[in-house]
Parts: C-alpha cells; structure tokens; sequence
C-alpha cells in the first residue's frame, strides 16, 4: 500500500525530507503547498509533484494526500498542523512540535479529538545506529549513570535568521537543545531537578545554554547548545558496565563506540544514504498502516514533556517569542 504525502512548506528542511522520501518505494509524494505558486512549482518541478498548491488550506483540503509533513517554522508549527488534521490529514511535524507546551497540548488535543495521526519528527530516534545504542544500553552498560552531549555550530549574527530572530522562535535551546533532551528523555525520562547557565544574544534569544538534568535516583544529563562555536557535537553515555561514545554530529547518525569496563571496544556504524529523515518517515507508514493515531516510538506526551521543560528553562532565562504571555 503506497502511503501519499504532502509537503507543507518549500524550505530547507522539506527539501531534505522530500529527497528522502523518494527513497522509500512505497511512498509517493503527492502534492506541495507554498505560500506563493513560483515556489510550489519550483519545489514541484524539482521533485516531480503532481499537485501544487499557493496556499497550505489548499494543500490539506483539496490535495489527495494520506500525511502531511509540516515543515514551516517553529511558530506555525500548531496552526498549520491543525489545518492539516481538521482536514482528515495524518501529521508528520518537524521538531519541536510547537513553540511551547500550551501549543503542543493543544495540537495533541485536536489530533486526539479527530482521531488522527500526529508525530514530532524527531528524527534522531529513528536512526539505524540508535537500535544499537539502545541495545548497548540495555544489555551491557548496566544502569546508566551519565549522559554528556554538546550541539552546536558558529552561525554569523544576522537578526533576521531564524535562529536568532525572536519572530520565528529563535535561539538554540528550540533548534539544537531539544536534541540532547530527547535523547535524556528517552534514557532517564523528564528531569527531577534542572540547572543551567545562558548567553543571550542582542535580539534576546538564548544564543548559547548549559544545561544540567540531575534525577532523584541520582542520574544527571549534562549538556551544552550554542549557535556561537562548535565545541564538537560528540556525546557519552556512561554506566558501570562501559562508555558509549558518539562521534562528531551524533544526532545525524554518527558511529558510535563502547569502551566496555574490561578495556575491550567495539564500533557501531549504520551508513545510509540520503539525509536519514527516511527512517520516521517508514515508521509513520507503519503506523498509519496499522491504524495507529500515536507512535510508541516518539508518543506525544513525551512530545507535551520535552516542551515542559524547555519552556521552564526559558523561564529562567527571560526569554519570550512574540505573542506569549
């Protein structure tokens, strides 16, 4: 069963996702929507799309689409997603699923109100070396006690980017940190107690965190996000049985290394091709094939959570987007 999709957005990130899906043989993508005609055609013609779309409403209501991955940025994340689900539409959303908690409750209401699929792409946590991370983590490091994980990368000031820009909810906590926390999430679960530190920008987004996840059973998560330096983008995931270490930009699928407590390694490569935002996509098609309107993989209160706690470091630091309280 060939699983159509839709592409909300002409941007960046819709252009690696569509590549990626033409890697799939059972997805087909069936359509795109832009805010201007030149731009649906332009992404159209790139990718052979049959319908464009000038307008997102268009795209979810008259498109024959099965999931629309939403690719727009963070703050039209919970408008454009409601469009598509209010529509009869399964949701693909890119990451974070909205700017802040109360939006991602939101959003997750009107999927479960509609009986639809909704899914965060948070596509790390469908790589192929990740189901050997977990396996190592399960079987040979015992409880793990330590995970360390840096992001980051030197973007040039320019108060119009998107990382930086207030109006498009900028800064690295939204566009690198929820990376770290997903993965802290998925091996200790939301933190009991959050430490940090930040350097906020000129436009007063957090241009740079540090950030400590410490858990009553004494576990801590502790990681860094900048848009300032690149201080290696390597990560570690300690217990008593060894170390896993990731290697340079771990989130995109990196191999990872154990260094066992005897003193013995052992590598974990899983090379693929394309960018790697195939692999949620097929778990999307699994699970829309199965009937399911969640994934068990990246579950939506999980989703609710990680903005919890983004928004509670935020907080912290007096940093609001446009049109918050």
């Amino acid at each position: 069963m060939t699983i159509r999709w839709g592409i909300l957005g002409t941007g960046n990130i819709a252009n690696l996702v569509a590549s990626d899906l033409q890697l799939l043989p059972d997805a087909e993508i069936a359509a795109v929507g832009s805010r201007a005609q030149e731009r649906a055609d332009a992404f159209g013609d790139e990718f052979a799309i049959p319908q464009r779309f000038d307008s997102y409403e268009a795209l979810v209501t008259k498109a024959d689409v099965d999931v629309v991955h939403v690719a727009s940025p963070h703050p039209y994340h919970v408008g454009h997603a409601t469009l598509a689900l209010e529509a009869g539409c399964a949701v693909l959303c890119e990451k974070p699923l909205a700017l802040n908690a109360d939006g991602a409750a939101r959003l997750i209401a009107t999927a479960r109100e509609q009986d639809e699929f909704l899914m965060e792409g948070m596509w790390t946590r469908f790589l192929p070396v990740m189901d050997d991370v977990r396996r190592v983590v399960a079987d040979e490091l015992g409880t793990v006690q330590v995970l360390r994980a840096d992001i980051g990368f030197h973007q040039p000031f320019d108060p119009e980017h998107r990382v930086f820009n207030p109006a498009l909810g900028g800064g690295a906590l939204l566009d690198l940190g929820v990376y770290p926390i997903a993965l802290a999430f998925e091996l200790f679960g939301p933190p009991d107690d959050v430490t940090s530190s930040v350097v906020l920008g000129d436009t007063g987004v957090d241009e740079q965190c540090a950030v400590v996840f410490q858990y009553d059973d004494g576990m801590q998560a502790v990681w860094q996000a900048s848009v300032r330096a690149d201080a290696g983008r390597t990560c570690a995931i300690a217990g008593p049985g060894g170390r896993l270490q990731g290697r340079r930009a771990w989130w995109k699928g990196a191999p990872f290394d154990l260094t066992r407590a005897d003193g013995s390694t052992e590598t974990f490569a899983r090379p693929f091709e394309g960018n790697g935002y195939q692999f949620e996509a097929a778990h999307v098609m699994r699970c829309l094939r199965k009937g399911k309107t969640e994934s068990p993989v990246m579950p939506l209160d999980e989703s609710h959570a990680l903005l919890q706690t983004a928004d509670a470091l935020r907080q912290e630091w007096g940093v609001t987007y446009p049109g918050e309280g």
